[in-house]
């Protein structure tokens, strides 16, 4: 019998507005490196580490200014539903303290803005139909949903489990595997998509006993 490889799912997916703001913030730090060099090389004398704090100091505050932290969230939880942990990662670095972005957090959730069953459920609807119950219970313990809340949803995702490796299978393999090579690779991919060995054999069979 071959054994389940090492968990090799592709990476969840990254957020485009996270991605823009991430090259944003990198421009802006090398604009600013620029201007540093520019200002050393009029001046004959390089800045000072007090004046870069200084700028860095005025500069993040600025950027506070132009958007308050609340609708900094809205405007994240417009695109989708985020849960309550990776909001809260997002908008720590425009926060003056750990405790307005709780506080914040606590006010959403109240207001039904924020929702980590929610969040649960949009990730159970993008991710149900090419990925098997692990990887999507990993997805959401990494963003930090609740025990409570993954175990409803393990219950949903294992009524459908077979039903949906089924079809993954069939989207990439056109036939049955004919031989040992054919069935190890056939197993690698499926059980690197995160469904059990247990359901790879009501698909696959056992190549031991298809042999017999």
């Amino acid at each position: 019998m071959i054994s389940p490889p090492e968990f090799d799912e592709e990476p969840f997916e990254t957020d485009p507005e996270e991605i823009r703001e991430r090259k944003q913030a990198q421009r802006e730090r090398i604009a600013a490196l620029s201007a540093r060099s520019t200002n050393s090389g009029r001046n004959g004398e390089p800045a000072s580490v007090g004046d870069d704090a200084s700028a860095v100091e005025k500069k993040a505050t600025s950027k506070r200014a132009g958007l308050s932290l609340k609708a900094r969230a809205l405007n994240f939880l417009s695109r989708r539903e985020y849960s309550r942990l990776e909001l809260g990662r997002r908008l720590a670095p425009h926060a003056d303290s750990a405790e307005e972005v709780e506080a914040l957090l606590d006010a959403l959730v109240e207001q039904k803005w924020l929702s980590d069953e929610r969040f649960a459920h949009s990730v159970v609807n993008r991710r149900a139909s090419r990925v098997g119950t692990r990887v999507i219970l990993q997805e959401l313990r990494q963003h930090g949903v609740d025990v409570h809340q993954t175990e409803i949803i393990k219950e949903e995702l294992m009524a459908t489990e077979l039903e949906r490796a089924k079809q993954v299978w069939s989207k990439k393999f056109s036939a049955p595997p004919d031989d040992p090579r054919s069935y190890a690779k056939q197993y690698r991919f499926m059980a690197s998509r995160g469904f059990s060995g247990r359901i790879l054999q009501q698909i696959l069979g056992d190549w031991e006993d298809d042999l017999a």
